[in-house]
């Protein structure tokens, strides 16, 4: 993407209340510099090495966002600098978060991740699972649950994407009423393909990866 169609989408997406997080698994130092440089301060990783890497050789400034699947055994090395895990899919992983922020001083920012879509290779809460989890939030002093994300199925059938974008939007509105969860501002949902569909239905955080940098390596 050239700069003046990068800086026409984010201001967009900034007139919407959208956060842009650009997807930059696999893609070289120059490819995140380029948009560094043209202001983008968000970046998504989604193996833990590549981004501890990546956090050493680049600005310190950059707000690194964890959004594939975290392993328990790997918290550890992202736990110091981490800005904010997108897939909290068990307690199991937010214990473990919990116990890793503590030993660094920190507070670390997560999401609950909801399983949405009619794939089993997707991750997550379902609908009762993450509404019994509320409660206990406040066991968690150095984690601070900030809002829900979700994948949409695969599919070309957008309505079946834009309904799927909808449940989550309605589970985060009902969770909003929790005393726990008055102060969630994050429904991170929405990628390439189909992130006008999923501010349409609510997003306020998209993940954007292809559009921006083109296919992955």
């Amino acid at each position: 993407m050239e700069q003046t169609e990068f800086l026409k989408l984010k201001d967009e997406l900034g007139r919407k209340g959208v956060t842009l997080v650009a997807v930059s698994k696999t893609k070289p130092d120059t490819d995140i510099l380029r948009l560094y440089e043209w202001g983008q301060r968000d970046f998504g990783e989604n193996y833990v090495q590549e981004l501890t890497d990546k956090q050493q050789r680049l600005p310190e400034d950059i707000r690194w966002h964890f959004i594939g699947h975290l392993q328990r055994n790997k918290v550890k090395y992202i736990a110091p600098f981490v800005h904010l895990i997108h897939g909290v899919d068990s307690e199991r992983l937010l214990k473990e978060i919990d116990k890793e922020a503590r030993k660094n001083q920190r507070v670390i920012s997560v999401l609950l991740q909801i399983f949405i879509a009619d794939e089993e290779t997707k991750f997550g809460f379902d609908h009762r699972e993450v509404m019994e989890l509320l409660p206990a939030l406040n066991q968690y002093k150095n984690v601070k649950v900030k809002g829900l994300m979700g994948m949409a199925t695969f599919t070309s059938d957008t309505g079946k994407v834009s309904s799927e974008f909808h449940q989550l939007k309605a589970l985060f509105d009902e969770c909003k009423k929790h005393e726990r969860c008055s102060d969630w501002n994050i429904i991170s949902m929405g990628m390439s393909a189909d992130y006008e569909t999923a501010i349409a239905a609510g997003s306020t955080m998209v993940r954007i990866g292809t559009l921006l940098f083109g296919k992955r390596n």
